[in-house]
């Protein structure tokens, strides 16, 4: 995977764009509306510049007559499906390769997207563990944020923005809304918040965070094999026990986050 990406992880700086081609295997762009076909095109001007090179480019989307459709182009593939069901097949069969084996792939979240990743390794764990509870249990807490929710469906949303952000925003090291250097980054806080959880007793495991970064040309992505890497955590986890494990997607300033409870054996 590209460089740059590697050095956001540990830096948390937004990565500069690699002058070198970056190479992908699969990338799989979920949605295709307004927001996939504006990745999209932003993907197809990235490789016309040299920027980037896929094996596949695939786009997911339930309407058959959706904006990528109908935009046309023969070095996609369109597959009409719900997410959620897509990603049980093709996140399973990434699985059973294991992460070495994907690492060269990686997903386009849509900004208004479920937290499908939460909701794939809680059915991989039920699939796993048929007799046993598993459910999205509350965070049980704050993070060290200035803005967080919690949704109907037990997910827990987090932003270091009070403001409205732009949709094409790269979250790029001076913030275009205070002008500022960006001082925040949500995957060093949210596992600043697992390890507060654990001195303070609570048996957590994770997190598991899929972090979304620019790659280029406005398009964030996380990769399959850390997705991969968070359902062997999980197995483990819960390997004979009780077990909580956080679960995130998150870019350096907007998050997703889920506790993966699963009851005792």
């Amino acid at each position: 995977m590209a460089d740059g990406a590697e050095r956001s992880a540990a830096t948390g700086a937004s990565p500069r764009p690699s002058r070198e081609c970056q190479r992908f295997g699969d990338i799989v762009v979920v949605g295709g509306g307004c927001y996939g076909g504006y990745y999209v095109r932003q993907l197809r001007r990235a490789r016309a510049a040299g920027a980037i090179a896929w094996r596949r480019l695939v786009v997911v989307d339930r309407d058959a007559d959706c904006a990528v459709a109908r935009a046309g182009g023969d070095d996609l593939t369109l597959v009409v499906r719900d997410w959620l069901l897509f990603f049980q097949e093709y996140l399973g069969a990434a699985a059973l390769k294991g992460a070495a084996a994907v690492a060269g792939d990686a997903i386009v979240p849509s900004p208004l997207m479920p937290h499908l990743m939460s909701q794939w390794l809680v059915s991989r764990a039920r699939a796993r563990w048929p007799g046993r509870g598993v459910r999205v249990a509350p965070v049980g807490g704050a993070l060290d944020v200035p803005w967080q929710r919690t949704g109907d469906d037990g997910t827990h949303y987090v932003s270091f923005a009070t403001w409205e952000c732009p949709i094409n925003c790269v979250e790029p090291r001076t913030c275009p809304h205070t002008r500022g250097a960006r001082a925040w980054s949500l995957p060093p806080t949210v596992r600043a918040f697992v390890e507060t959880a654990r001195l303070h007793g609570r048996r957590i495991d994770g997190p598991a965070v899929f972090h979304c970064a620019h790659r280029t040309h406005g398009v964030g992505m996380f990769d399959v094999a850390d997705v991969v890497a968070a359902d062997t955590l999980v197995a483990r986890a819960g390997d004979g026990r009780a077990a909580e494990v956080l679960v995130g997607t998150v870019s350096h300033c907007h998050g997703a986050l889920a506790v993966l409870e699963l009851a005792a054996p």
